[in-house]
């Protein structure tokens, strides 16, 4: 639940519940109802999510009162596409009227302003700009120019055609996307996250540094499910970085930590945030072969953060966990099954009974529901489990919504780059710019998503990215799945790096430390998250481990090696030349290619 939330009136409390609980029950219903025409679901979606952004999430005073007038106008637009579906499908994509141009401009303007309400400026500028480009783009002179479109063209492919507003993308976040985020609230409103925390306490509290490597499990555990660096760090910190304090931990380096960990979360299948989903969507390629492409690296990247944690819990002389502190076997057993049961029918329904991630997700919601009646004692209750259902639906509700604002305007900026061709003139541009060569190529492309993660979500991040400059990867020979994932990951690189890096930010202001030293601690130990996408490239059956896990395997623990080498030499205490040595030689085992050496 929110700060704030619980001072809301009762009324007002059952009111955004009982919404929340529509929103639930609208988006498990898809996933039964059958096929639903994409006008009447996609627009719904909309309809549902306005009222959190505007209303749930306002401040008093102005702002609620303009809230007010926007929600009244997005739903009336979404409502208005969702019951004329039929009528708008023979309008193949063209605006008929004054009318409906009013209402596109209504219905655009309350994305733009969704969006910023959620997520700040960055992203809907970028929207508004990509919009201004579409409407004036042909007076602009040379190349980047483009001949012009007709205002009702332009404007109803966006708005009353499956495009823009209701793409593909929006797609995804009605029909996978809000079911997951259902699920997370689920188990985030049980026991599910004692039973993280207790379960990476017995597994790593005895070791040397077990404190932060607590951190980095159940950071990884619980960002699994949360796909969010940001509230990865709110929830896990909020015990993981006291006990680091209390255990003696410089406060940078306990920030670091929880930071590089938290942000290796969005990485870490099956989840892995939202972007998951959306390649699938992308690329075609089935989930079940996404999550086992990114699994080997995910491991790599918090072995690497393992490895610095050593290193630094030598340099500080860092304390295990008290045996006092941690919990008992049976304890662990108990909690741990809050997400164990869950996730366990999850993975059985996708590869034993080989049913939709969606169709799996809504039977691991029934089992979630189900453990709520329950404490950590196996002790039901009924109105515990009444609060804990509140909790479900206004995190659920507010979440869905959120991601519908990042999804719904990063759709007008796909929108734009499809219909003007600005997409194919910047991948032209990135070929050129890198000489027609790969990794010149992957270096621009890796500046570029650091830029565009700056304050803007990591899902709009590498879709962006990923629509402009993919093609030109591809181009030059890179896999298609080994394109996406490089641009995925490196649109992670801005919740560590500066200037602005939000993981960073909230993992510094919970320990009272000046960002920029927990910064230059997180980049040390979070070195994976640029090497990684890197040995991917160089490496590319790194990914196979559904076709060849034997090689997939192999290069895994070849790159294990070199990983360890160069966080060694980054962080241990080391002469200079011998720090030299491991770096030369870490980034040699990376990116060495073995066939070149076998002669093959």
């Amino acid at each position: 639940m929110q700060v704030g939330e619980s001072a809301r009136p009762p009324l007002s409390r059952l009111v955004w519940t009982a919404l929340g609980g529509v929103s639930i029950a609208f988006h498990l219903w898809l996933i039964f109802s059958g096929l639903v025409p994409n006008l009447i679901s996609r627009p719904l979606h909309m309809a549902l999510a306005v009222p959190w952004v505007f209303l749930f999430m306002a401040r008093p005073g102005p702002a609620r009162w303009t809230g007010a007038v926007f929600t009244a106008a997005g739903v009336a637009g979404c409502l208005y596409v969702a019951l004329n579906e039929s009528a708008l499908g023979d309008q193949y994509g063209s605006l008929e009227g004054d009318f409906q141009v009013w209402l596109a401009a209504a219905l655009i303007v309350t994305v733009l302003e969704m969006a910023r309400r959620a997520i700040g400026w960055p992203l809907p500028v970028i929207a508004a700009a990509a919009l201004l480009y579409g409407l004036l783009g042909q007076h602009l002179p040379g190349e980047f120019g483009h001949p012009g479109l007709p205002v009702a063209s332009f404007l109803g492919t966006i708005v009353v055609a499956e495009g823009g507003l209701w793409g593909s993308l929006t797609g995804v976040s009605v029909n996978i996307v809000a079911v997951f985020v259902i699920m997370g609230a689920v188990l985030n409103a049980g026991e599910a996250g004692e039973g993280f925390m207790n379960l990476a306490l017995a597994a790593a509290g005895h070791l040397r540094g077990g404190a932060a490597k607590v951190s980095v499990l159940s950071s990884a555990l619980f960002g699994s499910i949360s796909g969010s660096a940001s509230a990865n760090v709110a929830s896990t910190g909020a015990i993981t970085l006291p006990t680091m304090r209390r255990l003696g931990y410089p406060r940078a380096l306990a920030g670091a930590v929880e930071a590089v960990a938290s942000s290796g979360g969005q990485i870490m299948p099956p989840l892995m945030g939202a972007g998951a989903f959306v390649m699938v969507e992308l690329t075609g390629i089935p989930y079940t072969r996404i999550m086992a492409a990114a699994l080997l690296p995910a491991l790599l990247y918090f072995l690497t953060v393992w490895v610095g944690i050593n290193a630094f819990a030598r340099r500080h002389d860092l304390r295990p966990v008290a045996a006092a502190d941690r919990p008992p076997a049976r304890v662990v057993a108990v909690t741990a099954g809050f997400f164990l049961v869950p996730f366990a029918v999850l993975l059985e329904r996708m590869f034993v009974g080989g049913y939709t991630p969606q169709y799996a997700a809504a039977s691991a919601i029934l089992a979630a529901f189900v453990l709520l009646l329950f404490d950590a004692r196996l002790r039901p209750a009924f109105l515990r489990t009444l609060r804990r259902l509140e909790v479900v639906a206004l995190a659920a509700g507010r979440q869905i919504a959120v991601i519908a604002s990042i999804i719904l305007c990063a759709g007008l900026i796909i929108s734009v780059l499809g219909q003007t061709g600005l997409g194919v003139k910047i991948t032209s541009l990135i070929l050129s710019a890198g000489g027609n060569q790969l990794w010149p190529a992957l270096l621009l492309t890796a500046a570029a998503c650091l830029l565009l993660g700056m304050e803007v979500p990591t899902t709009a991040a590498y879709v962006i990215c990923v629509s402009v400059a993919g093609p030109a990867l591809q181009d030059l020979g890179l896999d298609p799945l080994v394109a996406n994932l490089f641009v995925f990951w490196f649109a992670l690189l801005s919740t560590i790096t500066p200037p602005v890096c939000g993981a960073v930010f909230i993992a510094a202001g919970m320990v009272e430390e000046n960002w920029l030293k927990v910064a230059a601690s997180a980049m040390a130990l979070g070195v994976g998250l640029y090497v990684i996408p890197l040995g991917m490239v160089a490496n590319p059956g790194l990914i196979a481990l559904a076709d060849a896990p034997v090689l997939a395997v192999v290069l895994a623990v070849k790159l294990a090696v070199g990983l360890a080498a160069l966080s060694r030499g980054i962080i241990a205490n080391h002469g200079t030349a011998a720090r030299l040595l491991l770096v030369a030689a870490g980034l040699a085992v990376v990116f060495v290619d073995p066939g070149a050496i076998l002669g093959g």
